[in-house]
């Protein structure tokens, strides 16, 4: 009986050890994507009103915006045009 038991926990350790080690792997691979460069044209959501300056969420984050012309109600998308430091300047879509 203490073999099986043994046998049991070794195998279990194994399987979780490859477990892990195929996640690590997979998470080394995955290209890096960071920078505010990246943000160039995609697409935000309105969450402040901008008239021209509001509030916009992408990627999980709230950014300060700036309408380049004319105006944008929350729950409207945007796209981003350019980054200036943590400034997105932005157009309607």
């Amino acid at each position: 009986m203490d073999a099986w038991l043994i046998a049991v926990i070794a195998i279990c350790a194994a399987v979780f050890i490859v477990f892990v080690v195929q996640r690590v792997v997979q998470a080394h691979r995955r290209q890096a994507s960071a920078g505010r460069e990246e943000l160039v044209g995609k697409t935000a959501e309105v969450k402040i009103a901008l008239e021209p300056k509001g509030v916009v969420f992408v990627e999980g984050e709230r950014w300060t915006a700036i309408l380049e012309k004319g105006r944008v109600e929350p729950g409207e998308e945007v796209i981003i045009t350019r980054v200036e430091g943590l400034k997105l300047y932005v157009t309607k879509k």
